[in-house]
């Protein structure tokens, strides 16, 4: 392993931190409504609380956008270790290979899911604002979809089934994130990705820790209603 190869890779997982940080419903909240949505609802910058605070339209706009966060950060990975010059890197030559976990084919996996982890991050804790930022349910449905499209939809259906039944978004998320390890294991995915999958699924599922508390006291809001003032964390 070369030194530009340990920084290449550095690098990269900086840059899906910073997509994952992009801060989209909080500029679109400030940009176009004038408010901070940090100081609405549950103070997340999601589409959840946008929808609930600002409309339909703006909370889709986020929504789109989170996940296409989620899946630029796993397609930019798996275009770059896709590059011969790239490639080159590891090995400082044309002709010598490296026989080890930082080959190109064996690390390209586990690159993608700790890029996938770093843009999730990113959301919820974005440096553009303060580490502030979402719950990170939509970026991560991103990065399912762009690493598993098999196991995104099956997440995806078990989000709405859930959300059908409960009408509780921060329900049907929690659901999600709990069966994603699972639907990881049974379609076969690499090793990265199942861990990517456990570790992800509790970084949204503590990142809902005040939501399990509304859920537990009966207080969390459906669909359409608002978290009161008394209740908002």
């Amino acid at each position: 392993m070369t030194i530009a190869w340990l920084f290449f890779n550095i690098g990269l997982l900086i840059i899906a931190y910073l997509l994952g940080s992009i801060p989209t419903g909080y500029w679109i909240a400030s940009l176009f409504y004038g408010i901070d949505i940090r100081e609405k609802g549950s103070g997340s910058t999601g589409a959840t609380n946008v929808l609930r605070n600002i409309g339909k339209f703006p909370a889709l706009v986020v929504l789109i956008i989170d996940i296409l966060k989620g899946v630029s950060a796993i397609a930019l990975v798996r275009y770059l270790y896709s590059l011969d010059a790239v490639r080159q890197l590891a090995t400082g030559t044309e002709t010598s290979d490296v026989v080890s976990f930082f080959h190109p084919p064996t690390l390209l996996p586990w690159m993608v899911a700790f890029a996938g982890l770093a843009a999730a991050i990113g959301h919820s804790k974005s440096i553009l604002i303060g580490f502030k930022g979402g719950k990170a349910v939509a970026t991560s449905l991103g990065i399912l979809l762009a690493i598993s499209w098999q196991v995104g939809l099956g997440t995806l259906g078990i989000f709405g089934l859930v959300l059908a039944i409960s009408r509780i978004v921060s329900l049907s998320s929690i659901a999600g994130a709990i069966a994603v390890s699972a639907l990881m294991f049974f379609a076969g995915e690499p090793m990265a990705y199942e861990i990517f999958a456990i570790a992800g699924g509790i970084f949204v599922i503590w990142r809902h820790r005040t939501n399990i508390e509304r859920l537990l006291a009966g207080t969390e809001p459906q669909i359409g209603q608002k978290i009161s003032a008394s209740i908002n964390n």
